[in-house]
């Protein structure tokens, strides 16, 4: 057809439209968990977030802001940005398939009306796969880094496409140099892009190159090392240097800060300039090219001089503070996220033998650059150390987890320990650390996220590897069987799971038949297969090797593969001109294009879609939003809340910046509270926040300094310390205030301190109520003797506690871990999201663990009026699992205030409390859970057996049918589950105990007769 070009062009921008209207209609209104309120709020103020930064995804995320009509809109407007960007992915990916296509059509002339429906059919299904695939829509509805990233890897992808259909031509090299400059921008967003450079490689060798075996390991080779000057070279390479320059200029000479950085731009910028023009005058066309690329890569990689312009400007979030080039060089380099052995290194047991100095880490001084302080780099027994390490790592949860993942027996080496005393390790083999690669590193956390977007999903629930969580389906029964247990008794809980998705592997057939048709084609299908192939690879498997994660990992990570699903995508399609060429044996060939795009357009993108809708729309949903304000909305005025997590801070963080919700209350995370860059904007005022009352100076707690303060009883002194006076020893520099024997580091002498309590300023400045004030202590004691030493964020937190004498409200997040508490929880009060120090000792305890105690007036304000709820409980608002584990948080927060109520007798107000709890949460939402037998029992107390009793009922026939569904495995998959059968047994024991005690004894008799049936029936499958 002589239209193609054009409608090529149509069907393209239609393609298009429908994946932005999707993306538009299922964005999130707000912001999102995980890091999505602080890539929102660095955006909308231009501040500096988390390393290495995204300058220009903030500048795009600005610009789109400007559009948002008050504050609150600022968040749907970059949610709004995600969206477009992912439709636009979708746009260059249709026109990539299309291009492939044509090539793989052979056509005399112009194209027949079914060659052309063929082509554009193949686009179209392939491109909408993608659209409605799991993980790139989960990215295309958020304002994070990963939809934009995307768009750059389809653009460089499609930009040296038409590269190739050009390449004769004078002009040709200008996409050349617009592929540098997308990835030198591309890098202000997130570096995957740049995985694109081998296959964009491999497609100028075999545009330009006859094809040799030779020719393509040169090939493979080069793309290596320019990938490897860019990530290695260029990035950290250009700030190095700049370094190197500065310190020769500012130590060496003497001259001001920034004197060396500006001499070296100057003089880098120079010698580009002459070798530009060099190149030109002798017509060195090739090198010419290069330096241009160079050039325009640098241009984009400039955007990041805009994070040490607005880190120079102090705004209220600047991480890490990169206002000088030494800073931003370990910005860049993500120093304070550590470091993992990727090429040789040690396994989890592997000795130490010592730590050597590593890296200097520079302060301004003086007008000088001062080392405060060396990093140390362990150095691990070489002879006992391996190459390809996929095992490294020391903490004990993920070495449990490396020893279930690889099943390991070991192999007995003997050692001499430090003390000289020879002894016996069970050191991991190399071919147990290659079962774990496969087994974790890349069956479950690539392979079954793969799967997800192809084949189905099993839930949304994150997977440690249980067989009941987080798995890929087929949705045709007999087969998931075999892996997953009897499929016709599935519980319905697990039924339930709107992100249980049912593609019947039909995506991924279609890939493959793409994938053999390519093949089949001939020598230029083998060459355009060879290109989709690595991109898929470097995208994919070439990540798990570079990312080498240890297990259990915080959240499911299957976002940063989407470039990986996107070359696959791309088979899909070509998987229609397969169908297309198999039907034409039996069809005419324009009747045969059409079966083929219609059916596969129905069988793939149209299943995709429908199953995948329910579970990626998050339309109407404003929890992350509104659980941020609740949080700030607990505390009292110019509070100060203790957070810990993403998701206990971000969502605050955003509140404040973006919708300026109480700006008076600081948030402090006590994660970033271990480095000086954060005790020192803690110590200056934000907004209506005074600085925190922290008595530290810089230099005292400067990295390298207090990091670590250790504990010790010192036998000269009798009972406990006085908190200030313990910390003014901290802050001695007398050598006799340190240990020798620990590199002179700081120590307390004693485990046990105090603090007198100022009575007067306790009721002056309404910490407690007044009928409590008979209620106040003497003294505030802390005992630590639990602790060997402390980290600097607790010595920072007892510092405060010290000299704010409760003149701030002090708040610890009720998500923050209690081995943060210090043993400070007996003076805890519950308030709503979090626990205020109060100085009334409290024995209340759940579970054997001391709480504190409740501030009904208050919780009962802020939970049952003031908070807001975010949609939580509309059936028709997705709630996954991140929203459903905090929703869990809360229907506790409800239970502890009924509970409290029900101890003061009353009853009527209790049951009001756990009914606004069930209304906000039911169970067809989150299903309950051991927790929520505390309520069935606070229902009883209450006088309302009946509620309870549902509750109760609800979960027995939960747990019920989870049974069943596990006894009727096969013993070894029984076996995979065989913890969680014990559990849901002793949860069923502990049921006819919450009956009991709640005075229900018919139903405790029907708990136990049930629980001793299936005990009975577990015991006989032994």
């Amino acid at each position: 057809m002589k239209n193609f070009k054009q409608l090529n062009i149509i069907v393209g921008w239609l393609t298009f439209l429908v994946a932005a209207v999707t993306y538009l209609l299922t964005i999130e209104p707000t912001a999102s968990f995980w890091d999505c309120g602080e890539f929102i709020t660095t955006s909308y103020k231009l501040e500096v977030g988390h390393p290495p930064g995204a300058p220009f995804f903030m500048i795009m995320g600005r610009f789109f802001n400007l559009f948002a009509s008050n504050p609150s809109h600022v968040a749907i407007m970059v949610n709004a940005m995600s969206a477009l960007a992912s439709a636009f992915t979708i746009l260059f990916l249709f026109w990539t398939i299309t291009h492939l296509a044509k090539k793989l059509i052979k056509a005399d002339g112009e194209y027949t009306l079914g060659q052309t429906v063929a082509i554009l059919g193949a686009g179209v299904v392939g491109a909408l796969a993608y659209t409605f695939s799991d993980t790139f829509w989960f990215s295309a509805v958020e304002g994070e880094v990963y939809a934009s990233s995307s768009l750059f890897t389809a653009l460089v992808f499609w930009a040296i496409l038409k590269w190739e259909n050009e390449a004769d031509e004078p002009r040709a090299n200008r996409w050349i140099i617009l592929i540098a400059y997308l990835m030198g921008l591309s890098i202000g967003v997130h570096l995957l892009n740049l995985l694109a450079i081998p296959a964009i490689v491999f497609v100028y060798y075999f545009r330009k190159y006859k094809v040799t075996r030779n020719g393509i390991l040169i090939s493979l080779a080069v793309s290596l090392l320019i990938l490897g000057v860019v990530m290695y070279g260029i990035i950290p390479g250009v700030i190095t240097i700049a370094t190197w320059f500065e310190l020769l200029f500012v130590n060496g000479i003497g001259l001001p800060f920034n004197t060396g950085v500006i001499i070296y731009a100057l003089a880098l910028i120079g010698a580009l300039v002459f070798g530009i023009i060099y190149t030109i005058r002798k017509k060195l066309i090739l090198w010419n090219t290069v330096l241009i690329s160079v050039v325009v890569i640098l241009i984009g990689y400039s955007s990041f001089a805009m994070i040490v312009i607005r880190s120079a400007a102090n705004p209220p979030m600047d991480q890490n503070s990169p206002d000088n080039v030494f800073a931003l060089l370990g910005y860049l380099n993500r120093e304070q996220y550590g470091d993992r052995p990727l090429v040789y290194g040690q396994y989890y047991n592997t000795p130490l033998d010592k730590y050597v100095d590593d890296k200097p880490y520079y302060i301004q001084k003086n007008g000088k650059y001062v080392v405060a302080d060396m990093r140390q780099k362990p150095v691990f027994d070489s002879n006992l150390c391996t190459i390809f390490p996929r095992m490294y790592s020391r903490e004990s949860e993920h070495i449990e987890a490396y020893k279930q993942w690889a099943n390991i027996k070991g192999r007995r080496v003997s050692i001499t320990d430090e003390d000289g005393q020879a002894k016996t390790i069970e050191l991991p083999t190399f071919g147990e650390n290659l079962t774990f690669f496969f087994r974790y590193q890349i069956a479950h956390m690539y392979f079954r996220y793969f799967m997800w977007n192809f084949s189905g999903r099993q839930s949304d629930i994150q997977s440690n590897g249980e067989i009941t969580n987080g798995n890929w389906i087929t949705g045709i029964n007999f087969l998931d069987s075999i892996r997953l247990g009897d499929q016709s008794t599935l519980p319905q809980e697990f039924k339930n799971n709107k992100a249980r998705n049912k593609y019947y592997m039909l995506p991924f057939i279609l890939g493959i038949i793409g994938i053999v048709f390519m093949y089949n084609r001939g020598i230029e299908g083998k060459k355009d297969l060879w290109t989709v192939f690595l991109l898929f690879l470097m995208t994919g498997l070439a990540i798990v090797v570079y990312l080498n994660q240890s297990p259990l990992q915080p959240r499911e990570r299957d976002y940063a593969y989407a470039g990986s699903f996107y070359a696959f995508a791309i088979w899909i399609g070509i998987g229609v001109l397969g169908l297309y060429e198999a039907l034409k044996k039996y069809l005419p060939d324009t009747t045969s294009a059409g079966v083929a795009g219609g059916l596969s357009l129905l069988l793939v993108p149209v299943i995709m879609g429908a199953q995948n809708w329910d579970d990626h729309d998050r339309s109407n949903r404003y929890t992350c939003r509104d659980f941020g304000a609740n949080y700030l909305n607990t505390c009292a005025p110019n509070a100060v809340i203790f957070t810990n997590g993403d998701n206990d801070t971000f969502p605050l963080w955003y509140n404040q910046e973006v919708e300026g919700v109480r700006k008076d209350v600081r948030v402090c995370n006590l994660s970033y509270f271990q480095t000086d860059w954060y005790v020192d904007q803690m110590k200056s005022k934000a907004y209506e926040s005074a600085p925190l009352p922290i008595s530290f100076n810089h230099d005292q707690y400067v990295q390298g300094k207090r990091d670590v303060v250790y504990l010790m009883e010192d036998p000269r002194l009798k009972g406990s310390v006085e908190l200030k006076q313990a910390l003014d020893f901290v802050k001695d520099e007398n050598p006799r205030t340190k240990l020798e024997q620990a590199d002179n580091a700081a120590y307390i002498p004693s485990k046990k301190l105090f603090m007198v309590v100022d009575k007067a300023a306790v009721i002056r400045n309404k910490v407690v109520e007044p009928e409590d004030y008979d209620k106040i202590v003497d003294t505030l004691k802390i005992d630590l003797s639990s602790k060997h030493y402390i980290t600097k964020d607790e010595l920072m937190v007892l510092d405060m506690i010290a000299n704010n004498n409760w003149e701030r409200p002090i708040y610890f997040a009720i998500t923050v871990g209690r081995d943060k508490y210090m043993n400070l929880q007996d003076y805890f009060q519950l308030e709503g999201l979090a626990y205020r120090l109060v100085p009334i000792k409290t024995t209340e305890t759940e579970g054997g663990i001391n709480v504190g105690k409740v501030n009904e007036r208050l919780m009962y304000a802020n939970v049952m009026d003031k908070f807001k709820w975010g949609n939580m409980n509309d059936p028709k608002v997705y709630i996954d699992e991140n929203n459903a584990r905090m929703m869990m948080n809360i229907r506790n927060t409800f239970n502890r205030l009924a509970e409290t109520l029900v101890a003061d007798g009353q009853n009527e107000k209790a049951a009001q409390v756990l009914d606004r709890g069930i209304e906000l949460i039911p169970h067809k939402i989150v299903p309950y859970n051991y927790f929520s037998m505390m309520m069935a029992e606070t229902y009883f107390k209450a006088g309302k057996p009946e509620k309870g009793k549902e509750i109760i009922n609800t979960i027995m026939t939960d747990y019920k049918e989870q049974l069943d569904y596990f006894f009727k495995m096969s013993k070894p998959m029984r076996a995979s589950v065989d913890e969680e059968i014990q559990r849901i047994l002793y949860f069923m024991r502990e049921m006819g105990n919450v009956c009991n005690r709640g005075d229900q004894p018919e139903l405790g008799k029907e708990v136990a007769s049930s629980f001793t049936s299936y005990l009975d029936r577990y015991s006989s499958l032994k």
